[in-house]
């Protein structure tokens, strides 16, 4: 029952406890979220997880429930764009040009400008064919 999601859920919680000022029992108990095997100096999970949590929060905080949705349907099928998608809207609601819910439609306009951009950057590959020669074109005479 070792699910990396279920793992990382339990961090966040772990962190959110301890962030709240309640303190786990010193007794040689294990914390949850951590095998015997793991050191409890590491910070590094947690922190990723507590920064992932909190990306969701903001995100719940600026975008419209619809919009909410449609970016889950695009992480389920292409999970590099929705953290593209997710990174910009976090950059544009610190930088403050976020003054309303984002709503699917503006989403959708966000996502044809990503996909504008990323056309541009890659280039367009052009294939051009060698023509062959005709019969009428041979010049072998053999």
């Amino acid at each position: 029952m070792s699910d990396p999601e279920l793992d990382a859920i339990r961090r966040a919680r772990l962190a959110e406890l301890r962030g709240n000022g309640m303190s786990m029992p010193s007794s040689g108990a294990i914390p949850v979220g951590q095998t015997p095997g793991m050191a409890s100096g590491d910070d590094s999970g947690e922190k990723a997880a507590q920064v992932d949590e909190m990306k969701r929060q903001m995100l719940s905080q600026i975008l419209d429930s619809e919009a909410r949705e449609r970016l889950s349907r695009i992480a389920l099928v292409k999970p590099q764009k929705a953290d593209a998608i997710s990174d910009i809207l976090l950059r544009m609601a610190q930088s403050g040009q976020v003054r309303q819910r984002v709503t699917e439609d503006q989403l959708i306009l966000l996502l044809d400008q990503l996909d504008q951009a990323s056309a541009h950057e890659s280039g367009k590959i052009t294939v051009t064919r060698k023509k062959t020669l005709d019969d009428e074109d041979d010049d072998w005479d053999l």
